[in-house]
């Protein structure tokens, strides 16, 4: 079992920044990938980002890319999520997943193939 907490939500205004984390803890394992997800009322959970973990490698949605940053600690097995120049379509609330088989090298875009979910933070961005 993997446990995710994510932290580090809030209330910030149009062009503001905040670093989300998310701690994993339990058997993480050294070859799975870490998803930042989103979901706004009455929508469906979208990808955000998300790293391979052994590998370093990144993707991002197109509507993040250039604002958003993951990043990932070894030594405090964390994933982080900065956010710059916030956006209100960016409130939602935010989910890291765990995928214990992640694709070659990558993370997958799939809310789907993730085994892991944390309880989620909420992001608002005030016009």
């Amino acid at each position: 079992q993997v446990q995710l907490v994510e932290s580090g939500g809030g209330l910030v205004q149009t062009g503001g920044s905040l670093r989300l984390s998310c701690a994993a803890s339990g058997r993480t394992g050294s070859r799975y990938a870490v998803g930042w997800f989103r979901q706004a009322p009455g929508n469906e959970r979208e990808f955000v980002a998300g790293i391979n973990w052994s590998t370093g490698s990144t993707r991002y949605a197109d509507s993040v890319k250039g604002r958003f940053t993951i990043s990932r600690d070894n030594s405090k097995n964390t994933v982080y999520l900065q956010m710059n120049s916030l956006k209100p379509e960016d409130t939602a609330v935010y989910y890291c997943a765990a995928d214990r088989s992640p694709p070659y090298s990558s993370a997958s875009s799939l809310p789907g193939v993730y085994d892991y979910w944390g309880q989620g933070t909420q992001v608002t961005v005030s016009s």
